[in-house]
């Protein structure tokens, strides 16, 4: 619990430095947010809002695992550093993406047959390596139940890489509103820190406790009036770090419960998009991913934080006795 502890004051603190030192960076050099033209108009005066401020809470966890989580590689256990490494690979994907939309000055820069192979790619060397070390059991158990079922690795690893592709894509389009991925994610973050204290899990503990101070550090700059948004390096860095932390805790469906304002997020752009297509230009939402819905019909941004953010700590307390 200790070490916990001194890891999220440490990326606290680490993302208000890091925050402070990089953002004029951002803004000298000019990385700033094209806005889409089909997103509600008041959005246009966020254009040019420095974007890839993932970096601050990136770099603050990274330095709270160097700092405080040496003490669980003395002992022999590397996990933490394989979330971390796995975290900053799909991190360096949402920056390469993130660096093309500002070179093309557009809302798109990867295509999206690029990202879904450098996602499955990822994916697939982090389940990997998790069998090689021994850290991933092939036993699934469903929650709320006491249901468990043993898979074959070949069928665990292809379903896997397919699950985490999902969820990162989903952790990604709920980075749409000031502040909004980072209130919706500190609960999920607590409770991995939990669980992992619960599972004598200590390295995955130090590391969820490093990602909730980050994260709460980065908020001081994206929440509303955002000063900086995340960007994809950002959004995706998280993503692959609850996938990471779901599956080292050998509970990845645990995310189907915890992870369920993520989910909502995808189903609402899967949903519009497929009855769009099928009736020839007609919606179910006003706009999606779902948190523009509730914007378009008159919410403001700092409600919508508080409402989402909410529904996860309430989804985050029920998945602690799934």
């Amino acid at each position: 619990m200790t070490n916990m502890i001194l890891a999220a004051v440490v990326g606290f603190c680490g993302a208000l430095v890091f925050g402070r030192l990089l953002l004029p960076v951002l803004r000298r050099l000019k990385l700033g947010q094209k806005i889409l033209e089909v997103g509600p108009n008041w959005h246009k005066s966020k254009e040019g809002t420095p974007t890839m401020g993932g970096f601050f809470f990136m770099l603050a966890i990274t330095a709270a695992m160097v700092g405080i989580g040496w003490t669980q590689m003395r002992d022999g256990h590397y996990t933490h550093l394989l979330i971390l490494g796995f975290a900053w690979i799909y991190g360096v994907i949402g920056f390469i993406d993130d660096l093309a939309k500002v070179r093309k000055k557009r809302n798109q820069g990867l295509t999206a047959p690029q990202k879904l192979l450098l996602q499955l790619s990822a994916a697939a060397a982090f389940l990997s390596l998790m069998r090689y070390t021994g850290a991933l059991s092939e036993t699934v158990t469903i929650p709320f139940t006491e249901i468990a079922f043993t898979v074959p690795w070949p069928v665990y690893i292809t379903l896997g890489i397919l699950f985490i592709t999902g969820m990162v894509n989903a952790v990604n389009f709920t980075d749409g509103l000031d502040g909004l991925l980072s209130g919706v994610t500190l609960p999920v973050a607590v409770l991995f820190g939990l669980m992992a204290l619960r599972a004598d899990n200590a390295g995955a503990s130090v590391f969820a406790g490093a990602m909730t101070g980050g994260l709460l550090g980065f908020l001081w700059f994206n929440f509303h009036p955002a000063k900086v948004f995340m960007g994809d390096t950002g959004s995706l860095f998280i993503g692959g770090a609850l996938c990471g932390l779901a599956f080292a805790l050998n509970d990845p469906l645990i995310l189907l419960v915890i992870g369920l304002v993520y989910l909502v997020e995808l189903l609402s752009v899967v949903l519009q998009v497929t009855y769009f297509k099928l009736t020839g230009g007609k919606r179910i939402f006003k706009m999606s991913p779902i948190h523009h819905h509730f914007e378009m019909y008159g919410w403001k941004e700092k409600k919508i934080f508080a409402v989402f953010s909410l529904v996860s700590v309430l989804l985050c307390v029920a998945g602690w006795f799934a």
